[in-house]
Order: structure tokens, then sequence, then C-alpha cells
């Protein structure tokens, strides 16, 4: 019994050391670890306001939820890393936050292009419409025209630019981006492949930039930037930094703590704060949750409850110890006796969690999804991992003095 116990530890613990060690470079990565906010890595908070018709029309729930949609697209197709996009329509806004945007005007340019897409003949009449597109790749041209936008249509598209170059063989075919001339390239042959090709784009980024908004379609409604905020890089690093070291010193003085005032079920609470610590991380790795500095907030106040799950659980087995009871069944009976105050802090700090989580606010639903992980984390290692832990210690010396637990010599003869 004495020998499986000490081998069960030697696992758990060669495990989490090589779990440690396997952690920190994927979790530490700037470009696939966690992905950091808006206020830990900078970038720009925009609010576009969306504006009524030219005919009067009100803005529907349809329009902002379409705008919502396209805009998400739009955002999605640049790559920028776990983008924000919420919807305010009680006062017809979309919210947007880009962390790490290296340039935010172009940014803002792209977001709120109305992109209206038309094919025109030269009268003005429009023949096809951006909703007949199937996909817009920017590439090089093969006649040395510069960049272009390769435009791949739908079947119903093809057969509607088919008909088109058809009446117009020798004639311009009008390319308009919400009413903007882009071009009028002279139609020498019908095109019934289904694919055109708009040229003379400056650089390969600016087509890339149009084939984004080519794809995602056109906004329903145009849209105003009724609020534009930059978050420098230097200043979400600095307060990175500060949260990093505020965290530490908070780490570094409850192992301290606990290894002060329970001694050896201190030492197995700073092992299972460890293993905590890994849990909540990989989890919001694995999640893609974009960590902010609210975040940063849940995942240290969840620190502190796991600690002090420990607290109450080892000031109930001292209880147990003092009563008289053998080490093993001390253990036993104090995380039996201590299971209900924790369950019951667990799952009201949970529902909390989960109702901040519906806010509309992004920093906030942060905080609701790092309080609930650490929740999760900290419930499986108080209840499970840390009475596993415990059971084998005393398991290797059921013997052991009380005193190795904080409890007096005195309170164990008494």
């Amino acid at each position: 019994m004495k020998r499986g116990n000490i081998l069960k530890l030697a696992a758990v613990i060669l495990l989490v050391a090589v779990a440690v060690a396997f952690s920190f470079k994927p979790l530490t990565d700037p470009q696939k670890g966690i992905p950091l906010g808006l206020d830990l890595r900078g970038g720009v908070h925009l609010v576009l306001q969306a504006e009524p018709g030219k005919d009067g029309k009100a803005v529907s729930k349809d329009d902002m939820d379409n705008a919502k949609a396209i805009i998400s697209k739009r955002v999605n197709e640049m790559g920028l890393s776990e983008p924000i996009v919420q919807e305010d329509y009680a006062n017809k806004r979309i919210i947007v936050d880009l962390a790490g945007v290296q340039d935010p005007d172009k940014a803002v340019n792209v977001l709120k292009t109305t992109a209206k897409l038309t094919f025109r003949d030269p009268q003005g009449n429009v023949l096809l419409e951006g909703s007949d597109l199937k996909d817009a790749r920017a590439g090089s041209s093969s006649q040395n025209q510069g960049y272009v936008v390769n435009l791949t249509f739908s079947s119903e598209g093809a057969k509607k630019f088919a008909d088109a170059t058809t009446k117009l063989v020798g004639q311009p075919l009008g390319i308009y981006l919400d009413d903007k001339f882009l071009q009028g390239p002279t139609v020498n042959e019908p095109i019934v492949n289904g694919q055109a090709e708009i040229t003379h784009y400056a650089s390969l980024q600016e087509a890339a930039d149009y084939a984004v908004l080519f794809r995602s379609g056109s906004l329903p409604v145009s849209m105003t930037i009724a609020e534009k905020r930059q978050v420098g890089a230097s200043l979400g690093a600095d307060s990175l930094g500060k949260s990093l070291h505020a965290g530490a010193y908070g780490l570094i003085f409850i192992f301290l703590f606990m290894l002060a005032f329970y001694l050896l079920p201190g030492v197995v609470a700073d092992f299972s704060l460890l293993v905590y610590g890994l849990i909540v991380l990989w989890v919001l790795y694995l999640m893609r949750a974009v960590l902010t500095l609210q975040g940063i907030a849940g995942l240290i106040l969840t620190i502190g409850m796991a600690v002090d799950f420990n607290i109450i659980i080892y000031e109930r087995v001292k209880e147990e110890i003092r009563e008289g009871k053998s080490l093993r069944a001390a253990v036993e009976a104090g995380f039996s006796r201590a299971f209900i105050t924790v369950i019951d802090a667990h799952v009201t700090t949970l529902i909390a969690a989960i109702t901040l989580y519906f806010s509309p606010t992004s920093s906030i639903r942060g905080f609701a999804i790092t309080l609930a992980v650490g929740i999760l984390a900290s419930l499986f290692t108080a209840i499970t991992f840390t009475r596993a832990i415990l059971r084998w210690v005393v398991g290797i010396n059921p013997k052991m003095k009380t005193s190795w637990f904080g409890v007096r010599r005195k309170a164990e003869n008494g």
C-alpha cells in the first residue's frame, strides 16, 4: 500500500513537471498563444453608426443583423486576431474592437465602406450586382497590368455575365463600387466561363482589401464613424506587465502563507494551485478566449478563491485531528464536512459568472469567462485532486506527527 502511494505520487509529480515544461512555449507564444485583448495588445476601438437611407427609410433589426454579419466577415477576412463585433440595436450602432491593428485608418475604411459592387452598360443600367459573385481573390496580372482582383461568379451570376458580355461586344462594361466608377474595360468577346478580372491596382495589399469587400458583400445601410479610439501597444504592454507583476507577487505571498500555516497540506495546496493554473490556461488557450485586463482580474480572483477553498478544507481537517481522529479519518471527514460549503460557494459564483456573460460589454464577458473557467478548475483541484494527493501522502505514513498538519502536539494529546 505504501509503495503504491509513493508510485502514484511520483507519477503525478512527474506528469505535472512534464506538463509545465511543454506548456510554457505554446501558452506564451505571442502569435499562437492565448490571444490578448485590445487593452493589452493595443489596437483600435470603433463605434459605427448606421444611417437611414436616402429615402428616409428607418434602419431595421434585419439591417443591423446583416450589417453585423458582414462586418464580422470583413474583419475575419482581414486576418485580425480574435476581433470582437457587437451590435447595439437600440442606438443603431456596431461596436468593433480590433487588437493588433497595424494600420487603423485602412481598417476603418474597409469596415465602413458600403461596398455595393455593380456592373453597368454604357447607359448606366445595372446588369450584375455583388450578390452575383461567388468569390474574389487578389493576384498579379498575367498580362503585366499590375495587381488584379479575380472575380468568380455564381452559376446564376455567370449566366447574367455571359448575356451582358455577349450584348456588349465592342462596348465598355462599367464597374462601380458604391456608385463610384472603378473602370470600364471594353468587352472584346463574350465571357462565358463565369470569371472576370479587375485590373490596375497599385499594390497587392490594395487588391486584397478590395477583394475582402467584394467577398463579404455590401452593407445594407451606410455607416459613419461615431467613435474611434486607439490603444497604443506600449500602453497595453505596460498594463500587461503591471498585471503580471501583481499576479506574481500575489502568488508568492499565497505560496508562503500556505506553507507557513499548513505545512505539509500547504505543500499539497501549492502543488494543486500549479495544476489549477495549468488547467485554466490550457482551457483558455483551447477556447481561443481573448485575455483582457478584466480577464486577468477574474483569474486573480479565482486563484484567491481556490486557496480559500483549501483553507476551509484544511481547517476542517485540523478540527477532526484535534478531536482525536487518525490522520486518514481526519482527512476523509474534513473533506466530507467541507464539501457542502465549497460546492455552495462554487455554484453561487458560477451563477454570477453566467449572468455576467450575457452582458453586451465585451470586457465584462471576458471577466465572466475567466471567472467561470477558474471556478470549475478550482472545484476540480479542491475536491478531487487535492483530496487524492492528501490520501496518498497519509497512506505513505499514516502515523506521521500531527504537527506536519499544523496541529500542535498538546492538541493531539488533549
